[in-house]
């Protein structure tokens, strides 16, 4: 098994409702499906079993293909935090299966709302004879395409939290 590493990626984002509706965008598979991952248009499958232990998954159909992330909940203290793992399984070589990113979600209570801070732990898979400098980049690299990614989806998590429906097309 080649070697990998970890990088953590932390955004912060303020929206202007309660911490609930945004715990509430986190689990509810109804709202999850409108921003979660890609958007509702695209989403065909979002489902969760909201337990510790319990599993999540959303399943997007672009391009004639299906895309699958999934996790499972490992910490749930409503409104205020949710852990849970992250992984796209057809997207991981066989060999790194075992291998998910932790997602943790906090949020609190701001004059404006809330407050939200989301913490990615990222596993980078190193190919071989890769130097410091190679593991280095890679980590940059990770670390950078997933904020772009979430970035995206933070956007329409606010205007979903804010309006109640997603206008951008991303």
């Amino acid at each position: 098994m080649s070697n990998y590493s970890t990088t953590t990626l932390t955004m912060t984002r303020n929206f202007n409702v309660t911490p609930a509706e945004v715990f509430n965008a986190w689990t509810d598979p109804e709202m999850m499906r409108k921003w979660f991952f890609t958007l509702e248009g695209t989403n065909k499958v979002a489902q969760n079993n909201l337990k510790v232990g319990g599993s999540w998954e959303i399943v997007d159909h672009r391009d004639g293909k299906d895309y699958r992330a999934i996790g499972e909940y490992l910490e749930i203290d409503s409104p205020k935090k949710l852990v849970f793992t992250f992984t796209m399984p057809e997207m991981v070589p066989e060999e790194f299966k075992e291998l998910k990113d932790t997602i943790t979600v906090e949020i609190k209570e701001s004059p404006e709302g809330s407050e939200m801070t989301f913490t990615q732990l990222i596993h980078v898979i190193h190919e071989e004879n890769w130097t410091d400098s190679d593991i280095e980049k890679a980590q940059g690299e990770w670390n950078s395409s997933t904020e772009q990614g979430w970035y995206y989806m933070f956007m329409g998590l606010k205007e979903l939290l804010e309006t109640g429906e997603i206008n951008y097309k991303g």
